[in-house]
């Protein structure tokens, strides 16, 4: 990778996004299978090709990962790791169709230099939708039907050599463990003291637990959450991503003082996933020596 790319690290989900990776849906593969709505292929790639583009504008530095043919979720780049302030944590799906993303995720980020901070073995099945770092000392793990009791029992293990703890948050049985529910499906941390809810599904201990750290939040429209309008990516304190179609969600944020900045997600949407789930942050913070010009490159 460009030299330009040498700096790693995620310990927030607001704090300015320096580099981040994403990969090109595959146009091989069984969607039916993987639960999505058939999209329409051509539209599905231009569309993820403008997501890039707008990141570039917003003054990321883009790298663009190669698809998976017969894997049509790994467009949703940000679940098979956790990024930490060390690197990163290959995590293993509970999604049989999404078995082999990991390793090559984990093999894509080698080859770019980032490092690795660990690995999830033995029983233990997490999806980074799951993981959410509420502040920079605190990992909050969603429970549920794609991220298990033996993933937190590790991951804690893992974080806690950084100086961090993990705070359990259970997830409701919603539609079953066919359908995808993610902690990050029901809350996106957009400022440093807001955020955007899906109410009706949020578990009582991430409430309490926005509450504690004074972060206000805005209740998500039911028709909107269907849509994507909880999830929400933060390039920056108070400037997010939103895959259009949401208009009342983006009408709050504006009102909070938010710069919202939409992308057509019409094909990208049918697999359930929304811009921070199309994302993989590889480094949010100050700006450092090194650090990525604000554009788009191909990888490899």
């Amino acid at each position: 990778m460009p030299a330009t790319f040498g700096a790693f690290g995620v310990r927030s989900m607001i704090a300015p996004l320096r580099s981040v990776a994403l990969r090109i849906p595959t146009t091989l593969g069984d969607f039916a299978a993987a639960g999505w709505r058939q999209p329409d292929l051509a539209r599905l790639l231009a569309q993820h090709e403008r997501l890039a583009e707008l990141l570039a504008a917003l003054g990321a530095g883009v790298v663009v990962l190669q698809p998976l043919d017969g894997l049509v979720d790994a467009c949703f780049v940000f679940d098979p790791v956790l990024m930490t302030a060390a690197g990163a944590v290959v995590l293993r799906s509970a999604k049989a169709v999404r078995a082999g993303e990991s390793a090559a995720l984990a093999a894509d980020l080698d080859e770019l230099g980032v490092p690795l901070a660990g690995r999830l073995d033995g029983a233990a099945v997490a999806d980074c939708g799951d993981l959410l770092w509420l502040d920079e000392r605190t990992l909050l793990a969603g429970r549920g039907y794609r991220t298990n009791a033996e993933a937190h029992r590790q991951l804690a293990a893992i974080v806690a050599t950084e100086g961090a703890v993990l705070e359990r948050c259970d997830l409701p049985h919603d539609r079953g463990p066919e359908h995808v529910l993610h902690l990050m499906s029901l809350v996106s941390p957009v400022a440093e003291d807001l955020a955007v809810v899906f109410e009706p599904l949020a578990p009582v201990p991430l409430l309490e637990a926005l509450r504690q750290r004074s972060i206000r939040w805005l209740a998500v429209d039911p028709e909107e959450y269907e849509t994507m309008g909880a999830n929400v990516l933060a390039v920056r304190p108070g400037v997010v991503v939103l895959a259009d179609g949401n208009p009342r969600t983006r009408r709050a944020l504006e009102a909070e003082g938010c710069e919202v900045h939409v992308y057509e997600a019409s094909e990208l949407s049918k697999g359930d996933g929304g811009p921070t789930c199309l994302t993989r942050p590889l480094h949010r913070g100050d700006r450092a020596a090194g650090r990525p010009s604000p554009a788009v490159r191909q990888w490899p």
